[in-house]
């Protein structure tokens, strides 16, 4: 009985040496991803005990960060897709009754932040932007976070720089200024 109980001290052992390495990290992670500063927190917090749950796989995995990554990822999508279909409910239920017009969105102010330039690319392209240059993993280790390919990695990167650019105005920075720029949030940004 005693091996039992050494073997699960080990394990909670070795996952708090994990979290404590990699939350602060796993939370910025999610913070880029989904630009929500105060759910963040909590994103990461769930993801580490989605991971505590299955520590004995996670462990066993041949990159456990990248496994790490790839839940914060996947938890963070499924957050932004649910808060889309909630937005869309809240809107239905405030749309004027009998007016078939849409109503524009209001005018967007000249200058773009790069958070919020974030927050307009879809999930995959936002996700491979900030992989790679706010957390400086390279292509092999952003296709495995996201389970993709390195070539559709290096392609949605590529079209998100392109599409940042674009967002960012005409004044857009050069492909390697966006990089910088996104860079620049792994330090935590405004949190």
């Amino acid at each position: 009985m005693g091996t039992s109980i050494d073997h699960a001290d080990a394990a909670a052992a070795e996952f708090h040496e994990f979290f404590e390495a990699h939350y602060a990290e796993l939370a910025r992670l999610a913070h880029l991803l989904t630009g929500e500063a105060d759910a963040a927190d909590d994103l990461a917090a769930d993801a580490l005990l989605a991971l505590w749950h299955r520590w004995d796989r996670v462990r066993d995995a041949d990159h456990p960060v990248a496994y790490a990554r790839g839940v914060v990822a996947n938890m963070a999508r499924s957050r932004i897709r649910s808060a889309v279909r909630e937005r869309r409910r809240i809107a239905l239920f405030w749309a004027p009754r009998g007016s078939g017009d849409a109503v524009d969105d209001p005018d967007v102010s000249a200058v773009v932040d790069v958070q919020g330039a974030l927050r307009r690319l879809p999930f995959r392209k936002r996700a491979c932007v900030v992989l790679r240059h706010a957390f400086d993993l390279s292509e092999r280790d952003t296709s495995l976070v996201l389970g993709i390919s390195v070539g559709t990695v290096k392609s949605q990167t590529s079209r998100a720089v392109a599409e940042l650019q674009r967002l960012l105005g005409p004044q857009a920075p050069a492909a390697s200024q966006v990089q910088a720029a996104v860079a620049a949030q792994r330090s935590g940004g405004d949190r």
